[in-house]
């Protein structure tokens, strides 16, 4: 894209619905709201979204925290204690784990006309702040307040899906309802169909529900093109090309094999102390489109095989519209399995993946056994990789939200 003079300019700047929210907060009910937001609820400008909607005039009376906190000072599985913010002084809650009895009387004592979500998601199902989101949602239904969704863009697209659903006995706080892996939506569209063709079936009724658009989003915009600044939305996801790696290699998360937690490049690095040369070998033989992989060594910090020398490989993806990360992810796993059949496993019934109590990690990522029972079996896992689709062939209409256009 040229100016007139021939010099290389941006495109328009996707503005955020929290931006119209604070420009119009005539858009909303009146009433006092309660802001379930994090460390990744920033305006243009990295200023909170806190402080920007309650100098607009909305009457923000209660945060609710997600996992990893408000602040983001903790690992996956955790929350932060504090009560209050203090840089508001409002009242803080709590939402990671809290059952459905929990979640209302949270809502309840925060005495809130309605709540507000505005969180960066990355697109991936088995991401957990969409499911605070759909958690509040059905608070909301179940409550009778009014839950109003500020979207944000999906960093990995919103195009292309790819990857299973969730089979019922498979439902967790990594996948609430039947979602594909790489939905493809935003937060504001995930609410509209799970309102829309899930809460009726299982609660009987839909929630109040309010989405305030993006403006100049495209469907075809990851992030660096939708022109919003990044902010690491947990601590192992430091980049954008962490979150696209992610897609695919989260699902070592249910493994003996180091995800990259504990290195500068989690999700991208992936090793164990028992793999030898013949991995990267293997890899490269698959000639796997839109990535590259670099044989790496590397000690994690912390989390599996902390203090142990590992070796494994770095992906290093090229090209972001050819690299399909499902499929990556799956045969990279496969791979591994196949050549280390004596070390490598599944992490048992008992090792959390946001459900401890609940059997196998890597059915709860993958949402069902299939993939588990496949590799266990050394079989073909490619007839559990499906084409990747578009968002157009996979939801009903009424669901999306943004096309290509501007």
């Amino acid at each position: 894209m040229t100016a007139d003079d021939g010099r290389a300019t941006m495109p328009e700047r996707t503005s955020l619905g929290v931006e119209a929210l604070c420009a119009d907060p005539g858009l909303i009910p009146a009433g006092n709201y309660g802001l379930v937001t994090n460390f990744t609820g920033v305006m243009a400008d990295m200023t909170r979204n806190i402080e920007a909607l309650r100098h607009a005039g909305v009457r923000v009376s209660a945060l609710f925290g997600p996992e990893h906190g408000l602040r983001g000072s903790v690992q996956a599985g955790e929350t932060e204690s504090s009560a209050v913010d203090e840089l508001t002084g409002l009242p803080l809650y709590e939402t990671y784990m809290k059952t459905p009895d929990e979640l209302d009387q949270l809502v309840v004592d925060a005495g809130v006309d309605g709540l507000l979500f505005d969180m960066q998601d990355i697109g991936v199902r088995f991401y957990t702040y969409v499911w605070t989101m759909y958690d509040c949602l059905l608070s909301a239904a179940r409550t009778g307040v009014r839950l109003v969704v500020l979207d944000r863009p999906n960093p990995l697209t919103g195009i292309a899906v790819a990857g299973p659903g969730v089979e019922k006995d498979c439902e967790s706080f990594v996948g609430r309802i039947d979602l594909p892996l790489r939905h493809g939506l935003t937060v504001g569209e995930l609410a509209r169909y799970a309102n829309g063709h899930v809460l009726p079936e299982r609660l009987g009724t839909a929630a109040d529900l309010q989405v305030v658009p993006m403006a100049d989003w495209r469907r075809s915009d990851d992030v660096e093109r939708a022109g919003t600044p990044w902010v690491a939305p947990s601590p192992n996801m430091p980049t954008s090309d962490t979150a696209h790696a992610f897609c695919g290699t989260g699902l070592f998360e249910g493994t003996n094999v180091s995800e990259g937690r504990g290195t500068t490049r989690p999700f991208e690095t992936i090793g164990a102390p028992y793999v030898d040369g013949s991995l990267i070998q293997a890899l490269r033989a698959l000639e796997l489109p839109g990535v590259l992989f670099r044989e790496t060594w590397f000690v994690p910090t912390f989390h599996k095989h902390a203090g142990e020398s590992c070796r494994g490989v770095q992906l290093h993806v090229t090209d972001r519209r050819e690299f399909d990360p499902v499929r990556t992810g799956v045969l990279m796993l496969s791979t591994l399995a196949r050549l280390h059949p004596d070390h490598f496993n599944f992490l048992v019934p008992g090792e959390r993946v946001d459900a401890p109590e609940w059997g196998y990690a890597i059915d709860r990522l993958w949402g069902s056994d299939r993939l588990r029972r496949t590799v266990e079996g050394g079989g073909d896992v490619e007839p559990l990789l499906a084409p990747v689709t578009s968002t157009h062939a996979t939801y009903p209409e009424g669901v999306l939200l943004y096309t290509d256009d501007r």
